[in-house]
């Protein structure tokens, strides 16, 4: 799977919607293919999370996040049903900082079959609407 780049505007300061991106183990409360996020260790501003997602069947995953940062979280797989697993989130402050630019880019490769379409639908589908989800969350704190 090539690596996708997706970008979402947010009515709340870098600041805020960091906290939320941060905040992994609530994942599952409003982004509805995780169903599981557990922190598995943390030296300072790198975290190990443990993540099951449900596309078809349970993909279950961690990560090492490193908030590079106070605007970039960085993230490389660590264990997982994919051969890789990376991206990142870059926050831009808008409008004298109330209000959030965001970059979300990922790049995934399946270590295992996955029909096509669900390779799509994790890319083209799921992408677009996990970062509303992360936008509706962070707008309603």
């Amino acid at each position: 799977m090539p690596s996708a780049s997706k970008s979402v505007e947010i009515d709340v300061s870098p600041e805020e919607f960091m906290k939320v991106v941060l905040d992994f183990e609530s994942y599952p409360e409003f982004i509805p293919e995780m169903v599981a996020a557990k922190i598995v260790g943390q030296t300072g501003d790198v975290w190990e999370v443990a993540f099951g997602i449900h596309m078809v069947r349970r993909l279950d995953y961690t990560l090492k996040l490193t908030k590079a940062s106070p605007t970039r979280v960085e993230w490389k797989l660590v264990t997982g049903v994919f051969k890789k697993n990376q991206g990142s989130w870059n926050l831009r402050p808008l409008d004298g900082g109330t209000r959030t630019h965001a970059d979300y880019t990922v790049d995934i490769q399946v270590g295992m079959f996955l029909p096509g379409s669900l390779v799509k639908t994790l890319v083209g589908k799921s992408l677009p609407s996990m970062l509303q989800t992360f936008k509706a969350r962070a707008e309603k704190a």
